[in-house]
């Protein structure tokens, strides 16, 4: 078993940056898919980032401003959010999927275990 917990959701302005983080206890990473998703008010679930046996995926409207990383231990996950935009508002969550268990981890159905989520609120 896994638990996950989000950090690092904050106020800020439009064009600064934010580092979220996922913390893995239970479990590392190791034979899991983890990604991150957001959720805005009165909207569904979005994949933005995975890290998978196929390595880093992300969607294509965030791909020029967020980056995920791993740490070393594989406990820990990252995501590197850049020039932030008011419509990045929204809960952030970090989830996984055990390797042989989904197609594609940027799809919210596809994960298993889910963190509590953490706000992020940009302001213009």
């Amino acid at each position: 078993e896994v638990q996950l917990v989000e950090s690092g959701g904050k106020l800020v302005q439009a064009g600064e940056s934010l580092t979220l983080s996922c913390a893995a206890s239970g479990d590392n990473f190791d034979d899991h898919a983890v990604g991150w998703f957001r959720q805005a008010p009165g909207e569904g679930r979005q994949g933005l980032s995975c890290l998978s046996s196929s390595g880093y995926d992300y969607a294509n409207s965030v791909k020029d401003r967020f980056t995920m990383s791993i740490g070393n231990n594989r406990d820990v996950v990252h995501l590197q959010l850049s020039r932030l935009k008011p419509e990045d508002t929204a809960v952030y969550y970090c989830a996984t999927v055990i390797e042989g268990d989904y197609n594609d981890c940027l799809q919210p159905y596809e994960m298993e275990t889910w963190g509590q989520g953490t706000q992020v609120t940009v302001s213009a």
